[in-house]
């Protein structure tokens, strides 16, 4: 007598999520992204705080390829850190400028004289500074201001004839 076979189905099996995954028409594939769209505000701020990508990434817990990610899918989050770094750059270099020409402000100073506090205002100076304008000019004309200058001691600039030199190995048979 031939034997049959049968299969058997288990009792109270759950559903298998990765035949349902194949089933639907999801159009996402992978875990689900982190960013959110008060990442913008905050990545403006860190980035007019001198935040680079490595430092966003670490400040939102994520890769650095994560951040890039972001930006090509998140219009608003590239242009929050453009504008972040630009406008913190700009800054930098105002300051920079003025550190190197010299500038003045008005402060103010207090005293204690017999115990009456005084107030005295006064203009401070701050004479230019020679190692802020070097650096200045170095990286705003290098071709100028570095300390490594290239010359050319052997062409005047010009094109040198090439010539081919053969030497015949010596046959003195002796």
């Amino acid at each position: 007598m031939p034997i049959k076979k049968t299969t058997r189905k288990p009792i109270n099996k759950k559903p298998d999520k990765k035949a349902q995954a194949k089933t639907t028409d999801s159009p996402t594939v992978g875990r689900p992204s982190k960013y959110e769209s008060v990442f913008s505000k905050q990545a403006y701020k860190l980035c007019l705080l001198g935040a680079t990508d490595k430092d966003l990434a670490a400040f939102f817990e994520v890769d650095e390829s994560t951040i890039n990610n972001w930006k090509l899918e998140h219009p608003e989050f590239l242009e929050s850190i453009k504008k972040g770094k630009v406008q913190a750059d700009a800054e930098v270099a105002n300051r920079l400028y003025r550190r190197a020409m010299g500038f003045k402000h008005k402060a103010v100073k207090f005293f204690q004289d017999k115990g009456e506090i005084l107030k005295k205002e006064y203009t401070e100076i701050y004479p230019p500074d020679t190692t802020a304008a070097i650096f200045w000019l170095k990286n705003r004309q290098p071709q100028v201001w570095r300390d490594k200058q290239e010359i050319d001691h052997t062409s005047a600039g010009k094109e040198l004839k090439r010539f081919t030199l053969n030497v015949k190995p010596d046959t003195d048979d002796q």
